[in-house]
Protein backbone atom coordinates (compact mmCIF):
# COMPACT_ATOMS: atom_id res chain seq x y z
CA UNK A 1 0.00 0.00 0.00
CA UNK A 2 1.24 2.97 -1.10
CA UNK A 3 2.49 5.78 2.12
CA UNK A 4 -0.31 8.56 2.73
CA UNK A 5 1.70 11.62 1.21
CA UNK A 6 2.81 14.59 3.90
CA UNK A 7 -0.03 17.10 2.99
CA UNK A 8 -2.68 14.06 3.44
CA UNK A 9 -1.19 13.45 6.62
CA UNK A 10 -0.87 17.24 8.09
CA UNK A 11 -5.14 17.34 7.11
CA UNK A 12 -5.57 14.19 8.24
CA UNK A 13 -3.83 14.79 11.81
CA UNK A 14 -5.26 18.25 11.75
CA UNK A 15 -2.13 19.82 11.89
CA UNK A 16 -3.40 21.97 8.91
CA UNK A 17 -6.29 23.45 7.82
CA UNK A 18 -6.69 24.93 3.51
CA UNK A 19 -8.18 28.08 3.53
CA UNK A 20 -10.96 27.50 0.91
CA UNK A 21 -10.99 28.50 -2.55
CA UNK A 22 -8.70 27.81 -5.91
CA UNK A 23 -6.07 26.36 -5.92
CA UNK A 24 -2.54 26.06 -7.68
CA UNK A 25 0.01 23.50 -8.21
CA UNK A 26 3.38 24.49 -8.64
CA UNK A 27 5.13 22.28 -10.82
CA UNK A 28 4.06 19.11 -9.27
CA UNK A 29 5.48 15.67 -10.07
CA UNK A 30 3.37 12.97 -12.08
CA UNK A 31 3.05 11.29 -8.79
CA UNK A 32 2.08 14.22 -6.18
CA UNK A 33 -0.60 13.70 -4.39
CA UNK A 34 -3.40 16.25 -5.83
CA UNK A 35 -6.45 14.32 -3.64
CA UNK A 36 -6.23 16.90 -0.95
CA UNK A 37 -7.44 19.59 -3.83
CA UNK A 38 -10.15 17.53 -4.24
CA UNK A 39 -13.59 19.35 -5.26
CA UNK A 40 -11.66 22.77 -5.56
CA UNK A 41 -11.24 24.71 -8.70
CA UNK A 42 -7.27 23.39 -9.20
CA UNK A 43 -4.88 24.94 -11.32
CA UNK A 44 -1.73 22.94 -12.45
CA UNK A 45 1.32 25.46 -13.32
CA UNK A 46 4.28 23.10 -15.17
CA UNK A 47 6.81 23.76 -18.25
CA UNK A 48 7.42 20.14 -18.58
CA UNK A 49 6.17 18.74 -22.05
CA UNK A 50 6.21 15.11 -20.41
CA UNK A 51 4.46 16.16 -17.50
CA UNK A 52 1.93 18.40 -18.84
CA UNK A 53 1.03 15.85 -21.24
CA UNK A 54 0.57 13.40 -18.25
CA UNK A 55 -1.53 15.67 -15.97
CA UNK A 56 -3.73 17.07 -19.81
CA UNK A 57 -4.76 13.57 -20.37
CA UNK A 58 -5.70 13.12 -16.68
CA UNK A 59 -8.13 15.56 -17.04
CA UNK A 60 -6.21 18.50 -14.73
CA UNK A 61 -6.11 21.81 -16.54
CA UNK A 62 -2.22 22.86 -17.10
CA UNK A 63 -0.42 26.39 -18.01
CA UNK A 64 2.85 27.94 -18.04
CA UNK A 65 2.18 30.32 -15.50
CA UNK A 66 -0.48 30.15 -12.67
CA UNK A 67 -3.69 32.47 -11.79
CA UNK A 68 -3.67 34.13 -8.39
CA UNK A 69 -5.53 31.11 -6.22
CA UNK A 70 -6.14 30.93 -2.68
CA UNK A 71 -3.93 28.42 -1.71
CA UNK A 72 -0.38 27.38 -4.16
CA UNK A 73 1.32 24.48 -3.40
CA UNK A 74 5.19 24.76 -4.76
CA UNK A 75 6.47 21.30 -5.02
CA UNK A 76 10.23 21.72 -4.61
CA UNK A 77 12.43 20.80 -8.20
CA UNK A 78 16.17 20.32 -7.67
CA UNK A 79 17.10 23.39 -9.19
CA UNK A 80 18.11 25.59 -6.18
CA UNK A 81 17.41 28.91 -8.18
CA UNK A 82 13.97 27.58 -9.63
CA UNK A 83 12.89 26.58 -6.21
CA UNK A 84 13.14 29.78 -4.41
CA UNK A 85 11.73 31.58 -7.82
CA UNK A 86 8.53 29.74 -7.68
CA UNK A 87 8.34 30.53 -3.69
CA UNK A 88 8.03 34.09 -4.97
CA UNK A 89 5.26 33.27 -7.34
CA UNK A 90 3.86 31.10 -4.84
CA UNK A 91 3.97 34.25 -2.44
CA UNK A 92 3.26 36.96 -4.53
CA UNK A 93 0.03 35.13 -6.21
CA UNK A 94 -1.33 33.31 -3.26
CA UNK A 95 -2.63 33.68 0.36
CA UNK A 96 -1.22 30.46 1.47
CA UNK A 97 1.68 28.98 0.81
CA UNK A 98 2.77 25.18 0.85
CA UNK A 99 6.24 23.70 0.20
CA UNK A 100 6.71 20.13 -0.27
CA UNK A 101 10.03 17.83 -1.36
CA UNK A 102 12.56 15.76 -0.56
CA UNK A 103 15.60 16.00 1.09
CA UNK A 104 17.78 15.09 -2.22
CA UNK A 105 15.84 17.66 -3.48
CA UNK A 106 16.87 20.41 -0.86
CA UNK A 107 13.96 20.67 0.69
CA UNK A 108 16.03 21.06 4.23
CA UNK A 109 18.48 23.89 3.28
CA UNK A 110 14.95 25.72 1.51
CA UNK A 111 13.34 25.42 4.87
CA UNK A 112 16.28 26.39 6.68
CA UNK A 113 16.40 29.57 4.60
CA UNK A 114 12.76 30.01 4.66
CA UNK A 115 12.97 30.11 8.60
CA UNK A 116 15.52 32.25 8.81
CA UNK A 117 13.13 35.48 6.80
CA UNK A 118 9.90 34.14 8.69
CA UNK A 119 10.87 32.69 11.92
CA UNK A 120 9.85 29.27 13.43
CA UNK A 121 7.30 27.24 10.52
CA UNK A 122 5.16 24.30 10.84
CA UNK A 123 6.04 21.28 9.09
CA UNK A 124 5.80 17.40 8.90
CA UNK A 125 8.77 15.48 7.84
CA UNK A 126 8.06 12.34 6.34
CA UNK A 127 9.26 9.44 3.88
CA UNK A 128 12.74 11.66 3.47
CA UNK A 129 11.35 14.80 2.53
CA UNK A 130 9.37 17.33 4.55
CA UNK A 131 6.02 19.86 3.64
CA UNK A 132 5.57 23.33 5.61
CA UNK A 133 3.74 26.14 5.07
CA UNK A 134 3.17 29.82 5.97
CA UNK A 135 0.89 32.83 5.08
CA UNK A 136 1.20 34.92 2.08
CA UNK A 137 4.34 37.79 2.63
CA UNK A 138 6.69 39.84 0.55
CA UNK A 139 9.55 38.45 2.19
CA UNK A 140 10.87 36.79 -0.64
CA UNK A 141 10.56 39.07 -3.65
CA UNK A 142 14.00 39.17 -3.89
CA UNK A 143 13.99 35.33 -5.43
CA UNK A 144 11.70 36.42 -7.76
CA UNK A 145 13.36 34.91 -10.89
CA UNK A 146 14.35 37.45 -14.08
CA UNK A 147 13.63 37.41 -17.67
CA UNK A 148 16.64 35.03 -19.29
CA UNK A 149 19.97 36.54 -18.88
CA UNK A 150 22.75 36.66 -21.47
CA UNK A 151 25.83 35.56 -19.92
CA UNK A 152 29.71 36.18 -20.06
CA UNK A 153 29.29 33.08 -23.37
CA UNK A 154 26.57 34.91 -25.59
CA UNK A 155 24.24 32.46 -24.52
CA UNK A 156 20.78 32.91 -22.96
CA UNK A 157 19.97 30.73 -19.73
CA UNK A 158 17.88 30.88 -16.86
CA UNK A 159 17.04 28.85 -13.89
CA UNK A 160 15.74 25.77 -13.75
CA UNK A 161 17.75 24.88 -17.03
CA UNK A 162 20.39 22.53 -17.59
CA UNK A 163 23.72 24.03 -18.02
CA UNK A 164 22.43 27.42 -16.37
CA UNK A 165 24.77 30.30 -16.63
CA UNK A 166 27.79 28.28 -18.79
CA UNK A 167 28.10 25.96 -21.92
CA UNK A 168 28.10 22.22 -21.08
CA UNK A 169 31.35 21.10 -21.23
CA UNK A 170 30.19 17.90 -23.08
CA UNK A 171 28.60 20.11 -25.62
CA UNK A 172 30.77 22.19 -26.16
CA UNK A 173 33.29 18.87 -27.04
CA UNK A 174 30.99 17.71 -29.23
CA UNK A 175 30.06 21.45 -30.95
CA UNK A 176 33.93 21.60 -31.72
CA UNK A 177 34.03 17.80 -33.21
CA UNK A 178 31.43 18.27 -35.71
CA UNK A 179 32.27 17.75 -39.32
CA UNK A 180 32.69 21.05 -41.36
CA UNK A 181 29.73 19.61 -43.53
CA UNK A 182 26.95 18.57 -42.46
CA UNK A 183 23.40 16.63 -44.06
CA UNK A 184 20.95 18.80 -45.45
CA UNK A 185 17.65 18.02 -42.45
CA UNK A 186 19.12 17.81 -38.71
CA UNK A 187 17.48 17.68 -35.57
CA UNK A 188 18.80 18.45 -32.16
CA UNK A 189 17.43 16.07 -29.47
CA UNK A 190 17.03 17.39 -25.79
CA UNK A 191 18.07 20.60 -27.45
CA UNK A 192 18.03 22.60 -24.14
CA UNK A 193 18.84 26.39 -24.74
CA UNK A 194 20.30 25.43 -28.00
CA UNK A 195 24.37 25.67 -27.83
CA UNK A 196 24.39 22.53 -30.29
CA UNK A 197 22.08 23.66 -32.91
CA UNK A 198 23.85 27.11 -32.89
CA UNK A 199 27.13 24.90 -33.83
CA UNK A 200 24.98 22.79 -36.40
CA UNK A 201 24.01 25.69 -38.28
CA UNK A 202 27.51 27.09 -38.76
CA UNK A 203 28.30 23.91 -40.66
CA UNK A 204 27.86 23.84 -44.74
CA UNK A 205 25.10 21.83 -45.79
CA UNK A 206 22.50 22.23 -43.35
CA UNK A 207 18.87 23.72 -44.43
CA UNK A 208 17.10 22.99 -41.58
CA UNK A 209 17.21 21.83 -37.58
CA UNK A 210 14.83 21.13 -35.26
CA UNK A 211 14.62 21.86 -31.72
CA UNK A 212 13.40 18.79 -30.20
CA UNK A 213 13.21 20.08 -26.21
CA UNK A 214 10.63 18.46 -23.10
CA UNK A 215 11.52 22.22 -20.97
CA UNK A 216 9.55 24.59 -21.84
CA UNK A 217 12.18 27.21 -19.66
CA UNK A 218 15.18 26.16 -22.05
CA UNK A 219 13.39 26.41 -25.25
CA UNK A 220 12.52 29.35 -24.26
CA UNK A 221 16.24 30.53 -24.28
CA UNK A 222 16.57 28.26 -27.37
CA UNK A 223 14.33 31.04 -29.58
CA UNK A 224 16.58 33.67 -28.21
CA UNK A 225 19.43 32.05 -28.34
CA UNK A 226 18.73 30.77 -32.05
CA UNK A 227 17.54 33.19 -34.34
CA UNK A 228 18.46 31.85 -37.55
CA UNK A 229 15.44 31.18 -39.77
CA UNK A 230 16.71 27.45 -40.49
CA UNK A 231 16.03 26.45 -36.69
CA UNK A 232 12.09 25.62 -35.88
CA UNK A 233 11.21 24.78 -32.05
CA UNK A 234 9.58 22.04 -31.01
CA UNK A 235 8.56 21.69 -27.49
CA UNK A 236 8.21 17.43 -26.74
CA UNK A 237 8.95 14.50 -25.32
CA UNK A 238 12.45 13.92 -27.65
CA UNK A 239 11.59 9.80 -26.84
CA UNK A 240 8.12 9.79 -28.83
CA UNK A 241 8.10 12.89 -30.36
CA UNK A 242 7.53 12.18 -34.67
CA UNK A 243 8.71 14.27 -36.99
CA UNK A 244 6.62 14.95 -40.33
CA UNK A 245 9.86 13.70 -42.32
CA UNK A 246 12.55 11.60 -41.27
CA UNK A 247 15.93 13.93 -40.78
CA UNK A 248 19.54 12.55 -42.55
CA UNK A 249 20.84 13.74 -39.35
CA UNK A 250 21.00 14.45 -35.53
CA UNK A 251 22.93 15.80 -32.62
CA UNK A 252 22.61 15.31 -29.18
CA UNK A 253 23.99 15.38 -25.48
CA UNK A 254 21.58 13.04 -24.27
CA UNK A 255 20.42 13.40 -20.74
CA UNK A 256 20.80 10.62 -17.93
CA UNK A 257 18.92 12.02 -14.96
CA UNK A 258 15.63 11.05 -13.72
CA UNK A 259 14.27 13.67 -11.41
CA UNK A 260 17.68 13.22 -8.94
CA UNK A 261 18.16 10.12 -9.91
CA UNK A 262 21.34 8.97 -12.82
CA UNK A 263 20.00 6.11 -15.21
CA UNK A 264 21.76 5.34 -18.29
CA UNK A 265 18.59 3.93 -19.56
CA UNK A 266 17.31 7.46 -20.36
CA UNK A 267 20.37 7.73 -22.61
CA UNK A 268 19.53 4.66 -24.49
CA UNK A 269 15.91 5.48 -25.16
CA UNK A 270 17.81 8.34 -26.73
CA UNK A 271 19.79 6.32 -28.86
CA UNK A 272 16.66 4.24 -30.02
CA UNK A 273 14.40 7.34 -30.68
CA UNK A 274 17.53 9.28 -32.67
CA UNK A 275 17.45 5.99 -34.72
CA UNK A 276 13.57 5.55 -35.43
CA UNK A 277 13.33 8.93 -36.67
CA UNK A 278 17.04 8.87 -38.63
CA UNK A 279 16.54 8.08 -43.13
CA UNK A 280 17.99 4.81 -43.58
CA UNK A 281 21.41 7.04 -44.26
CA UNK A 282 21.29 8.80 -41.70
CA UNK A 283 23.87 9.83 -39.13
CA UNK A 284 24.26 10.66 -35.38
CA UNK A 285 26.80 12.52 -33.70
CA UNK A 286 26.28 12.08 -29.72
CA UNK A 287 28.46 12.70 -26.44
CA UNK A 288 28.31 11.35 -23.65
CA UNK A 289 29.86 11.19 -19.88
CA UNK A 290 32.66 8.38 -20.41
CA UNK A 291 31.05 5.99 -17.68
CA UNK A 292 27.64 5.62 -19.33
CA UNK A 293 27.47 2.46 -20.88
CA UNK A 294 26.07 3.37 -24.00
CA UNK A 295 28.21 1.14 -26.44
CA UNK A 296 25.08 -1.80 -26.40
CA UNK A 297 22.60 0.47 -27.31
CA UNK A 298 25.10 2.29 -30.15
CA UNK A 299 25.37 -1.29 -32.01
CA UNK A 300 22.02 -2.21 -31.48
CA UNK A 301 20.03 0.61 -32.91
CA UNK A 302 22.92 1.35 -36.08
CA UNK A 303 24.96 -0.96 -38.19
CA UNK A 304 28.22 1.86 -38.13
CA UNK A 305 29.72 2.94 -34.96
CA UNK A 306 32.93 4.86 -34.52
CA UNK A 307 34.38 6.37 -31.59
CA UNK A 308 35.59 10.03 -32.29
CA UNK A 309 38.46 11.32 -29.79
CA UNK A 310 37.11 12.89 -26.50
CA UNK A 311 38.94 13.25 -23.47
CA UNK A 312 39.02 12.25 -19.96
CA UNK A 313 35.44 13.19 -18.95
CA UNK A 314 33.79 12.84 -22.13
CA UNK A 315 33.21 10.40 -25.07
CA UNK A 316 32.16 11.35 -28.77
CA UNK A 317 30.21 8.43 -31.30
CA UNK A 318 29.31 9.00 -34.68
CA UNK A 319 27.12 6.39 -36.18
CA UNK A 320 25.25 5.73 -38.84
CA UNK A 321 22.69 3.30 -41.02
CA UNK A 322 20.34 2.67 -38.76
CA UNK A 323 18.79 0.11 -38.18
CA UNK A 324 15.52 -2.18 -36.32
CA UNK A 325 16.83 -4.43 -33.38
Amino acid sequence: MASQSRLATALDDAALRLPEGPAVVLRPEVETDLAPFGGRDLTLQHSDARVTEAFTAAGHAVVRIAPDASVALVVVPRFKALARGLIAQATASADFVLVDGQRTDGIDSLFKACRARLGDLPSIPKAKGRLFWFAATDAFADWAIPEPQKGAHGFYTTAGVFSDGEIDKGSKLLGRALPEKLPARMADLGAGWGYLSDAVLTRRGVAAVDLVEAEGLALDCARLNVTDPRASFHWADALTYRPAQKYDGIVMNPPFHTGSKGTPALGQQFIAAAARMLTPNGHLWMVANRHLPYEAALNTHFRRVEELPGDGAFKLFHASRPQTP
